[in-house]
C-alpha cells in the first residue's frame, strides 16, 4: 500500500537523520568543554554523593532512555536529540557541580517490558544520577515501579493523561488537564464545534484523555455530544473504515489522539477519502511537527493541534533554541511539544541539583517545588509542588511547510492539576 510505503521513506529519513547525528556525538562529548577553574571549584564528591550514584570528582552519569526503533520512533528521536544539546549546552557552561555530564543511551524500541527492563540496568548497573526518557504513558507506567523500587529520577517529557504523581518523576510535558480542556473550550467558541468523533490509539494516555474530553463536552460544553468514539492498537495503518463512519456521522470536529507512525496512514488515508482538513475541523492533541516530519504537511494542512509548543513561537529564547537545535542535528530538522519538553528535564535537572547541593535522589526530590526555568523556549516554566511545570495552553494550525500557525494561547500560565475534580 502506498501510504505504507510513504511512511517507511519518510520514517527512514528520520532514523538516518538520528543515526547521522549521534555518530557525530563520541566528538562532542570527549572534548573538553570545561576551564580549569571550573573543576576547582566543584564541592567534593563525597559531599554531593551519598548514594553511591554514578558520580566522580569530574563526571556525572545519567541515562536517556527513549525508542529509537519501532513505531514510536517517528515520535522520540526529537526528544533523544533535544536531550543531547541539553546535555551538550550545560557541559559548555560549565557542567552540573563542575562535573560534565555523560549519558548512557539505551533503546526502549517501541515495547514497554523493554523500557522498564532498560531502566532497572540504567539505575542497578550503571547507577545513572537521573534518567531523561519515555514517550508513552505505558512506557512510563512500565518504568515508574522500577524508578520507585530503586528511587532513581525520571524526567518524562510528554503531555499525558495526569491521574499520577511520584516523588521520582519531573513531567515536563503537561497533563491533560492542562492541555485538553482550553482546546475544547476554544474549538467549540471559535469553530462551533457541537458534536465530536473521538479517535485514538489504544492503550492508556488516549483513552484517559478521551474520558476527560467526553465528560469535558458532554458536562461542560453547552449543547455539545460524542458521536463516536474509535481506538486502535499502536502501528495501524487501516482507518479507512471509521473514516467512512466519520464521513456518515459528519461531526462538526474529529478530536484525535492517534500516536506514532499510525499517524502518517491515518491523514493520508483522511485526505484519500475526500475529507478537506481546511474545512472539516480536526483538533489533535498528538500530533507535532515531528509527527508532520512523516506525515507530510500536505496531508495535513488545515488541522488544528493543542500543545503548549510551537516550533513558530515568537520569543527569543525559542529563537535561540530553534538555532541551536538545527546547528547541531541540520537545517531540515523539526522540533516538537514534546522535544522541547525533553529539553527542559536535563536543565531542570541541574538547576535542581544545585539548588539541592546533592545529586542524591531523596534531596533532588524535595528541592525540585519552585525551580524557575527562564530560558525554557516555551517562554518560563516552574516546577509545582507535584512535579508537573506551570504552563500555557495553545492551540496551532497547521501549515503546508509542516509547521503550526498559533491561533490561541492561554492569557495565563496554567497550574497543574493531574486529579482533577469531576473528571476522574
Amino acid at each position: 500500500m502506498s501510504s505504507n510505503n510513504d511512511n517507511h521513506d519518510k520514517f527512514s529519513g528520520t532514523r538516518r537523520r538520528l543515526l547521522q547525528g549521534m555518530a557525530a556525538l563520541p566528538l562532542l562529548s570527549t572534548t573538553s568543554l570545561f576551564s580549569g577553574s571550573a573543576f576547582a571549584q566543584a564541592p567534593a564528591t563525597s559531599a554531593v554523593n551519598t548514594t553511591g550514584l554514578a558520580v566522580t570528582d569530574t563526571e556525572v552519569t545519567v541515562g536517556i532512555l527513549h525508542s529509537v526503533t519501532g513505531t514510536m520512533a517517528i515520535s522520540e528521536t526529537g526528544s533523544v536529540q533535544a536531550e543531547k544539546l541539553a546535555i551538550e549546552q550545560i557541559n559548555a557552561s560549565g557542567g552540573v557541580l563542575g562535573r560534565k555530564i555523560k549519558f548512557i543511551q539505551e533503546d526502549g524500541a517501541s515495547d514497554w517490558p523493554t523500557f522498564a527492563e532498560k531502566a532497572k540496568k540504567l539505575l542497578v548497573n550503571d547507577k545513572v544520577a537521573a534518567i531523561m526518557g519515555c514517550w508513552t504513558s505505558a512506557s512510563r507506567k512500565a518504568v515508574l515501579p522500577v524508578v520507585e523500587q530503586y528511587n532513581g529520577m525520571l524526567y518524562y517529557p510528554t503531555f499525558y493523561e495526569g491521574l499520577e504523581q511520584s516523588k521520582n518523576v519531573i513531567y515536563t510535558g503537561q497533563e491533560a488537564t492542562q492541555q485538553i480542556l482550553a482546546g475544547l473550550d476554544w474549538v467549540q467558541k471559535e469553530k462551533g464545534g457541537k458534536t465530536f468523533y473521538l479517535i485514538g490509539s489504544d492503550y492508556i494516555w488516549p483513552r484517559t484523555s478521551m474520558k476527560i474530553a467526553r465528560k469535558h463536552i458532554e458536562g461542560h460544553l453547552k449543547d455539545s455530544s460524542v458521536v463516536g468514539e474509535e481506538y486502535f492498537p499502536l502501528g495501524h495503518t487501516q482507518f479507512n473504515s471509521v473514516i467512512n463512519k466519520i464521513k456518515l456521522k459528519k461531526p462538526d470536529v474529529i478530536y484525535a489522539a492517534v500516536v506514532g507512525g499510525s499517524n502518517v496512514a491515518f491523514y493520508k488515508q483522511l485526505k484519500a477519502a475526500g475529507i478537506d482538513l481546511s474545512k472539516q475541523t480536526l483538533l489533535t492533541i498528538s500530533v507535532t511537527e515531528d509527527e508532520i516530519d512523516g506525515i507530510g504537511g500536505e496531508n495535513i494542512a488545515g488541522a488544528y493541534s493543542c500543545m503548549k509548543y510551537f516550533q513558530s513561537l515568537d520569543n527569543p529564547n525559542n529563537k535561540e533554541f530553534v538555532a541551536a537545535f538545527k546547528k547541531m542535528w541540520g537545517e531540515k530538522t523539526v522540533i516538537g511539544d514534546v522535544t522541547q519538553a525533553a529539553y527542559l528535564g536535563p536543565w531542570l535537572w541541574k538547576m535542581t541539583v544545585e539548588k539541592a547541593g546533592s545529586f542524591d535522589i531523596d534531596k533532588i526530590a524535595e528541592a525540585s517545588a519552585g525551580i524557575e526555568f527562564t530560558k525554557a523556549p516555551e517562554g518560563y516554566v516552574k516546577i509545582h509542588p507535584n512535579h508537573h511545570l506551570w504552563s500555557k495552553t495553545r492551540v496551532g494550525q497547521a501549515q503546508l511547510d509542516g509547521q503550526f500557525k498559533v491561533v490561541f494561547e492561554t492569557a495565563n500560565l496554567i497550574e497543574p492539576d493531574p486529579f482533577p475534580k469531576g473528571y476522574q
